[in-house]
């Protein structure tokens, strides 16, 4: 059975793989505080049917409760160690939750899910110490999928990931500047040639923008996915990469 991935918006995917669905920081919203969702349909019901769901790190557009509440129950939440501390309202959503930290790995029927290292802030803003690590996650069945959740550059981000077939990347962001710990089209090529999966799905861009800011470099709204499109080909033209309209799923090639 081919892998699949359906990309909601933002950095909300669904993979199935072996016949299960594993979807990612979900967020299913209009708007979210100061954000609104400029492009793409709020996801329909089926986006919120998985067999696991990952969260990469605690910030509310990644970790934002209402989305997750939206889940089927019984659905397993696998969330980055002291999430729960962090965020007390998880804990009332009445969903098992598994904590992890990297190099941690979660059996999810035929799947195994490991956790790796992001380089981004992953407590819960615009309060809280820094108590849980911010992180990526490799999905491993009849392919290995990563999906690198929000994360910058960092020298050994191949070593830690490891082969994979199929990279999920995030390209932008939602504002008009990124901070660090955040990857442009231009550093996820850099990380796409590091990597060196069969194929590639960039995220995270294109979706919300701040309300009243939409003059405001709108090109870092709308063109980071041509951007690592092109960039992409330069720095590592033999991924395929598949840059997909929000709702839009693909086949990516796998090695195996």
């Amino acid at each position: 059975m081919p892998v699949e991935v359906t990309w909601w918006g933002h950095a909300t995917c669904t993979v199935e793989d072996s016949g299960l669905r594993v979807l990612t920081d979900p967020l299913f919203v209009r708007r979210l505080a100061h954000l609104r969702r400029r492009r793409g349909d709020v996801p329909p019901p089926e986006a919120a049917v998985a067999d696991a769901v990952l969260v990469s790190h605690l910030h509310s557009d990644h970790l934002h409760l209402p989305s997750l509440a939206r889940l089927a129950p019984g659905t397993p939440l696998i969330v980055p160690s002291g999430a729960s501390r962090a965020v007390p309202g998880l804990a009332r959503l009445g969903l098992p939750v598994t904590e992890v930290g990297p190099g941690d790995e979660v059996r999810v029927g035929r799947l195994a899910v490991r956790a790796v290292p992001a380089l981004h802030d992953g407590r819960r803003l615009p309060l809280g110490p820094r108590r849980s690590p911010a992180l990526g996650y490799v999905i491993d069945g009849e392919a290995r999928t990563y999906f690198a959740g929000d994360t910058g550059l960092f020298d050994s981000m191949a070593d830690e990931v490891g082969p994979v077939d199929v990279a999920l990347l995030p390209v932008g962001g939602w504002g008009p500047y990124l901070g660090h710990g955040h990857l442009d089209a231009g550093r996820a090529a850099e990380a796409l040639a590091a990597l060196a999966p069969r194929s590639a799905v960039p995220v995270h861009y294109g979706t919300y923008w701040p309300i009243g800011m939409d003059g405001v470099r709108p090109h870092e709204f709308y063109a980071p996915g041509d951007e690592f499109v092109r960039k992409a080909a330069r720095l590592a033209p033999r991924v395929a990469v598949h840059r997909l309209g929000h709702g839009e799923r693909c086949r990516p090639e796998a090695a195996r």
